[in-house]
């Protein structure tokens, strides 16, 4: 089963979406069209199902205890427990409170990264836009789940918190990115070549991003 919505588009497009396929088509594309391009992508269409079955299971299994390894800044900390209250790092791991429970870990996780988070970008961001000559009006680190960064039309700066388990590298290329957006609110040729005189290895980056990101579908972080 799949659900099809029409549009003002040129293209028909496949996308897998919560386990189930949807199909963008052009406003007027014939039902026989449509067909012949699932028959032509079903070995896709079902590895792309499989895949997706497999890591909403993972996800669905993910739990942090006491001993598990996380991400921060692209290196693993163990989580250990500790005398006391207070949650933080301390040279290779996280600590919290040895009476936590195991569901009082990840939450306890998730607000040490924005914590963390929003210190390395109030602390990177204004380096990185001296460097590019320009003056984002606002820093803000959000919860967003499908979007690393973002940029408004008033030249504030979003990011979200889970940014900050990329190594440090990759977050230089998600900010120069968002940076670039103040001089060019598009994708735009224009725009990759801004990017691209900051970071001429940029691509390679966008590809260790899409890594972390196949690595978080699997991890729930919610």
């Amino acid at each position: 089963m799949y659900s099809i919505s029409y549009s003002d588009r040129r293209t028909i497009g496949l996308y897998i979406r919560d386990g189930k396929l949807e199909i963008r088509a052009p406003i007027g594309c014939p039902q026989s069209e449509i067909d012949r391009l699932i028959n032509a992508k079903a070995s896709w269409i079902q590895t792309q199902l499989a895949l997706t079955d497999e890591r909403a299971k993972n996800k669905k299994a993910f739990a942090l205890n006491f001993g598990s390894e996380v991400l921060y800044r692209g290196e693993l900390y163990k989580i250990v427990p500790r005398d006391g209250n207070k949650i933080g790092l301390d040279g290779d791991v996280i600590y919290m409170p040895s009476s936590f429970l195991s569901n009082e870990i990840q939450p306890a996780c998730i607000k040490l990264y924005r914590h963390l988070a929003k210190g390395y970008f109030l602390s990177r961001v204004p380096e990185i836009a001296e460097h590019m000559n320009v003056t984002p009006t606002a820093i803000k680190v959000n919860s967003a789940k499908t979007r690393w960064g973002s940029c408004s039309s008033k030249k504030s700066l979003n990011f979200s918190w889970r940014l900050i388990l990329a190594d440090d590298d990759v977050i230089d290329y998600v900010i120069v990115h968002e940076l670039a957006h103040i001089f060019q609110m598009n994708h735009s040729k224009k725009f990759w070549t801004i990017v691209g005189n900051i970071l001429p290895d940029y691509k390679n980056r966008q590809a260790r991003l899409r890594t972390l990101q196949n690595r978080l579908a699997t991890e729930n972080w919610d």
